[in-house]
């Protein structure tokens, strides 16, 4: 890439927009509190955390806020921090959002820093064309999670266990996995 050259963020849509309440802190000059707001689409920046674009009820459509400015609670849990909210910054600017059919509406637990939290699986951002995403040992898909304090939450595969009550044991932390290590190729 050429000095002058710059990469686009990339954007896109959530694969179920989310009805949502968002920090007035970060939209209005006046903080009145929550307000209600469509959350509808992401954006990536490299070493910055996810942005979401919502639009409020005026129609204004706000792009790029960090996920702990949003709430599925009018009254969240307060003291919701950027580290409960994202373990890791975007590793790039490429993404590719699914909604996994079997993980839908699952409740599971996520390691939030320094807390744990219970929630519900809302869909999946797996990075793409990255550094990162190319070595097995680094390559992470991220589950977004409605947890059950009023917030939302961002994880690593690694950071979350899922309940299905007709298949898993439990919900205790597995112990003995390893990372992935390898690149598979029949060719």
């Amino acid at each position: 890439m050429w000095p002058t050259q710059r990469m686009h963020t990339l954007i896109g849509s959530l694969p179920k927009h989310q009805y949502v309440w968002v920090d007035s802190s970060f939209t209005h000059r006046a903080a009145i509190g929550f307000v209600p707001a469509v959350w509808f689409g992401l954006v990536s920046h490299p070493g910055q955390m996810w942005g979401c674009n919502v639009m409020l009820e005026s129609g204004a459509v706000y792009r790029g806020l960090p996920l702990h400015a949003l709430a599925h609670d009018r009254y969240p849990e307060d003291g919701w921090q950027p580290e409960h909210a994202q373990q890791w910054d975007c590793y790039g600017y490429g993404w590719s959002a699914t909604e996994y059919t079997f993980l839908r509406s699952l409740r599971c637990r996520a390691k939030c820093y320094d807390r744990e939290v219970m929630g519900e699986y809302l869909f999946t951002v797996a990075p793409v064309g990255d550094g990162f995403s190319e070595v097995p040992e680094q390559a992470k898909e991220f589950m977004f999670i409605r947890t059950m304090n009023g917030r939302f939450t961002v994880q690593p595969t690694d950071r979350v266990i899922f309940e299905d009550k007709s298949f898993t044991t439990g919900m205790a932390w597995p112990v003995g996995l390893k990372r992935a290590d390898q690149i598979y190729s029949c060719e």
